[in-house]
């Protein structure tokens, strides 16, 4: 295997190529943004994501990296292209079904096919298989075919390829070791064995496991608020039992994975997947529950505006995709709220720098918790919002500093201080 083409240069498929490069390998990338592969070819990463444009540059100087929007002959394919879901919450597989058939005129004897796009279970078998037997190759014994799933971290993506474990699925035996071998070559981590459906069901289950404790955790929230509990103390105490993991609760769940993987297995197994339906309906209903409490603090409050800090879909990434911060920014404004938006890593000229966003605002509406948000003083934007009120849905900013600088800090999970029908006081809210 010397030569492998990459199709889907994402968040992905362009940090894999680079690797590959890497790793001895001549990589051909293919995208159908032609702008995509322009940037690419021009030694520039269009992802932000640590150390891959520097990386990039260099593999595509020393010509062992390049792009196009056509697949090449090569000894290994990998398809690595978006799989959304559709209105109806079903998986659109539409990218996996083009890329497939893309490959039908240069795939050979003695080829392997790796999809890493996360997909239902069988998928590698129903979809891919018939429209691979079509060039007349025996499948395991001419062409190689296997699943094998990403399980990165936006921020850590070129670390995690290497250094995390990979599960390698392969529709016979032959296909398995065959992708073993290919990943053997980077992979520091684990290298584990299995068929390609158990592989797809391995991925889907590894982020419906914690989508399903971010629910847990968040409908502990709204209980606790309901109960008078502080839940991020309740929480910190029962994680010192050394069984219990409690995971954070939030504004809802974001990015490719966690928001959208669940509803895969919920599309195939129906009323099965009880448990997960009602997790993913639980964190999908987040955003619209901060807006309510954002409306209650705000009661009275004439032409209000509101300072949200954050966009991306957690902390310290630029990675905006499913954030439940941009459904919530949509949903203020379309109340008719004056919407200001910071966000020091997200990519959007929309967004204003730190005091502007801040200056003359009625609410601080924190949404993400970057590392420059948790350190914002207090003291500097009592000097800049029009009202020292803060709402908190991360539970990251030190109450007593608030507090103390004259705020009403609202969190996420706890009793709230201003209630639904109650107002602020105009005289001695305002500065």
């Amino acid at each position: 295997m010397k030569k492998v083409c990459v199709i889907g240069l994402g968040y992905i498929g362009l940090p894999t190529a680079t690797i590959l490069s890497e790793s001895g390998f001549n990589v051909v990338g293919v995208d159908t943004n032609a702008a995509v592969v322009a940037k690419i070819n021009q030694g520039n990463s269009h992802i932000c994501e640590s150390n891959l444009s520097e990386k990039v540059a260099k593999a595509i100087a020393e010509g062992r990296l390049r792009a196009g929007t056509l697949p090449e002959a090569a000894d290994v394919f990998i398809i690595a292209v978006p799989t959304p879901f559709t209105a109806e919450k079903e998986a659109d597989l539409t990218a996996v079904r083009s890329a497939a058939e893309s490959l039908l005129s240069y795939l050979r004897k003695g080829n392997l096919v790796i999809l890493e796009s996360t997909v239902p279970p069988r998928t590698t078998l129903d979809l891919l298989l018939p429209i691979f037997k079509k060039t007349g190759l025996e499948i395991g014994k001419e062409l190689q075919v296997a699943f094998c799933p990403e399980r990165v971290l936006p921020g850590k993506i070129l670390e995690e390829l290497i250094f995390n474990s990979r599960v390698v699925g392969g529709v016979d035996h032959a296909s398995a070791f065959a992708a073993r071998e290919l990943y053997a070559s980077f992979v520091k981590g684990d290298i584990y064995l299995t068929d390609s459906t158990t592989a797809e069901m391995t991925k889907l289950m590894e982020n419906t496991y914690r989508d399903v404790n971010i629910a847990l955790a968040n409908e502990f929230a709204l209980i606790a608020e309901q109960s008078g509990v502080n839940i991020w103390e309740a929480i910190r105490y029962a994680n010192n039992h050394p069984r219990v993991n409690i995971h954070q609760p939030g504004p809802g769940v974001g990015g490719h994975c966690i928001a959208v993987d669940p509803w895969f297995i919920v599309e195939q197994a129906g009323s099965l997947a009880r448990l997960i339906r009602t997790a993913r309906e639980i964190n999908d209903g987040m955003p619209g529950y901060v807006v309510e409490r954002v409306q209650q603090l705000l009661s009275g409050v004439s032409s209000p505006r509101i300072a949200v800090l954050g966009m991306t879909y957690k902390a310290n990434v630029a990675d905006c995709r499913e954030s439940p911060a941009l459904e919530i920014i949509n949903l203020l404004r379309e109340k008719g709220f004056f919407v200001s938006v910071c966000d020091p890593l997200a990519q959007d000229e929309l967004l204003l720098p730190l005091e502007e966003a801040l200056a003359g605002a009625d609410l601080l509406l924190l949404l993400v918790g970057h590392h420059d948000f948790r350190s914002l003083d207090p003291l500097k934007a009592a000097k800049l919002l029009r009202r020292p009120l803060v709402f908190d849905t991360r539970g990251v900013l030190e109450r007593g500093s608030w507090e103390r600088a004259g705020f009403l800090l609202a969190t996420l999970g706890e009793f709230f201080p201003v209630q639904k029908g109650a107002t602020i006081n105009e005289n001695t809210a305002a500065h």
